[in-house]
């Protein structure tokens, strides 16, 4: 017989301390506007579903109150109220929710697939709330502590209660002090609310908000429970779009001790499509191992079956094809995932990736067999697909999209407020992360946000079918407005200014080369009429203990340290990208308009200028490497750049 794993104080370990998360909280919750502040609610929430997850719990009750704060309890176990081993003087309540990185979610014993990773959790939200109280029922008694900004203010108290009563109880206002704002969006906290009971099938959450903090069609109270999880949410959400093919895949696959994976996939006509991805109920808007997988092993199933049913043409179907008309979910539990940063983003795990492709794969192809009349209906749709992007129609069909149809603007466009023209910005960002930041950073009325994810195709010496058929640059004409190329109408234009924003590095030059080439070949009076833009991030940032100062370049780097030579060291950050520089300091050096830098695009005119220009994009944009090695042996002086 197996000994019964117990959840004591010896379970909670003792990391370090707490007090740098008051002074550095971007570092635990991302930022401190909106979404850093509900991910408050995200870290407790977190808590309580661990514990359904692991088996302890199976109720949740969530109320936001009209005096701004959140109350979330659970029916699970309940913090440990024992003493701890380490601290023989102080119960792990207390140690808990006022140490950084004490928690019990570092072995595997208390639980197997946590949400809260870093046990930084409670105590981070502890350390940014006004006002805290904690609330635990165990064996008949309540034991209760009251917090104030990360600091115990009150002995725990031992009180009464119901016998049947347990769990934790957890009560917090965040603190003005950190956040720019401390009012909660209803909608946004049923929305992933909603998402918490959907990833944990069975669990059975109540939300509640008071009535006078509503302001939109959010309902003020709810009872969430899905028996059946994604499938419920997602024939709730999609029942109504119109299906290549009547059946679904999904899957609920076993894969290590305790962990498991879940994906769901509905095969559209239409271009409509949703990915959503989770990893132990958190979401993971950048994706990652596990959405790499179900993309890879999706495609390579498709491919087998093709073969052995002799679509040979189905080869040629991209993953493009399939997911840009499909509503997609994978959600996984594993047991110590790999997020990126305390935000959790995004996971990269290559061993959990193959794992995954294989286990897809093979579920995948089963079901492709099992539903053979059906399977060979989705190929042959894919098939089509594919043949439609090396089609010239499908360039026409842009072409009408962009002209006639001006309200089927892309789904990543974050469009400004304004409805009039003048002052308008569009803003063309690079990856998602980045595409994140400037959406905090930026003024909504005037300035809208295009993220474009990787390098763009370079269009110089392609085709126009191949251009057509590329979803980032179909985003980048629908977003613009003006159609493409010989139908190219400027008074179409749906923003004032156009500013490429990338990463002052090469990576990031080489998108600016690319988007500009995009603008020269087919939108080039956008270029001639002066309203391509490229932004100007700061380099550096240089730090002293009274003031920040922003350079551009290393020249005007030097220039502040010397001119600040009498001050003590100063702390020089390199940026390394646009997605890492917090949203206030984006808004302020590149973004605000009274003290950006930006350097206009513009053609030197006169036939011999024009001709120099064409055979510039030829020697670097063509498609004869030896041409780009040629410009670079007689432009690049070496010698000077040589460190001997």
């Amino acid at each position: 017989m197996t000994k019964k794993k117990t959840y004591s104080a010896k379970d909670i370990e003792v990391l370090e301390g707490l007090q740098p998360v008051r002074k550095r909280p971007g570092m635990y919750i991302g930022n401190t506007n909106e979404e850093g502040l509900h991910h408050l609610v995200n870290e407790v929430l977190d808590n309580s579903i661990d514990e359904i997850v692991a088996g302890h719990a199976k109720n949740i009750s969530f109320y936001y109150a009209k005096d701004k704060s959140i109350t979330i309890k659970d029916d699970g176990r309940g913090i440990p109220v024992d003493f701890h081993p380490k601290y023989k003087n102080k119960r792990a309540l207390e140690i808990v929710l006022t140490t950084l990185h004490a928690g019990g979610k570092f072995s595997e014993s208390a639980y197997k697939t946590s949400g809260g990773l870093h046990g930084v959790g409670i105590s981070v939200v502890n350390a940014l709330s006004e006002r805290m109280e904690v609330k635990v029922y165990n064996k008949a008694k309540v034991y209760s502590q009251n917090y104030s900004r990360g600091l115990a203010k009150s002995k725990i108290t031992i009180g009464k209660c119901k016998k049947y009563l347990k769990g934790t109880e957890i009560r917090f206002i965040p603190d003005n002090e950190i956040f720019e704002i401390v009012m909660f969006s209803p909608k946004k906290l049923h929305s992933f609310i909603k998402m918490k009971a959907v990833l944990v099938k069975g669990a059975k959450i109540s939300f509640a908000v008071d009535k006078d903090l509503i302001h939109d069609t959010t309902p003020n109270h709810a009872e969430f429970y899905y028996p059946k999880g994604i499938v419920d949410l997602m024939k709730e959400n999609f029942e109504n779009r119109k299906k290549v093919i009547s059946k679904f895949f999904y899957a609920n696959l076993d894969l290590n001790s305790k962990e498991k994976c879940e994906i769901y996939i509905a095969f559209n006509e239409g271009q409509q499509s949703s990915m959503e991805s989770f990893c132990n109920t958190i979401k993971t808007p950048d994706g990652g191992s596990h959405e790499n997988a179900l993309k890879n092993s999706v495609m390579k199933s498709i491919k087998l079956y093709g073969k052995k049913n002799q679509l040979s043409k189905s080869v040629n179907v991209t993953p493009n094809d399939l997911f840009d008309f499909s509503d997609s979910f994978i959600s996984i539990f594993i047991n110590s995932p790999s997020f990126e940063g305390q935000t959790k983003k995004r996971i990269m795990m290559p061993k959990i990736q193959k794992q995954l492709e294989e286990k897809i794969q093979n579920q995948f192809l089963l079901w492709l067999n099992s539903n053979k009349k059906e399977s060979i209906k989705l190929l042959e749709t894919l098939i089509e697909r594919s043949l439609l992007r090396t089609d010239l129609s499908k360039f026409k069909e842009l072409e009408r999209k962009t002209v006639k149809e001006k309200n089927k603007l892309p789904g990543k466009l974050v469009d400004c407020s304004s409805k009039k023209i003048e002052g308008t910005e569009l803003f063309i960002v690079e990856g998602d992360s980045a595409g994140g930041s400037a959406k905090q950073a930026r003024f909504r009325e005037k300035q809208a946000i295009l993220p474009l994810r990787g390098k763009i195709l370079n269009v110089y010496s392609v085709s126009l079918s191949k251009i057509a058929g590329n979803s980032e640059i179909q985003n980048l004409i629908q977003a613009i407005g003006c159609g493409f190329g010989k139908n190219f109408q400027l008074s179409n234009l749906r923003y004032e200014k156009i500013i490429l924003m990338t990463d002052a590095d090469v990576d990031g030059s080489h998108i600016a080369t690319l988007l500009i080439t995009f603008f020269y070949k087919y939108m080039r009076k956008i270029i001639e009429k002066g309203k391509l833009y490229l932004a100007m991030p700061p380099l550096y940032k240089i730090s002293y203990k009274d003031s920040d100062y922003f350079a551009y370049d290393e020249k005007q780097k030097n220039k502040i340290l010397q001119s600040q030579a009498k001050k003590t060291s100063p702390q020089i950050t390199r940026f390394k990208g646009l997605g890492e520089m917090p949203a206030n300091q984006l808004r302020d050096t590149t973004m605000d308009t009274d003290h950006r830098q930006l350097i206009q695009i513009h053609l030197k005119h006169g036939a011999k200028e024009e001709e120099k220009t064409e055979k510039l994009f030829y020697s670097l944009m063509g498609k004869k490497a030896e041409h780009r090695y040629n410009f670079i042996q007689e432009n690049a002086n070496f010698t000077s750049n040589l460190d001997i």
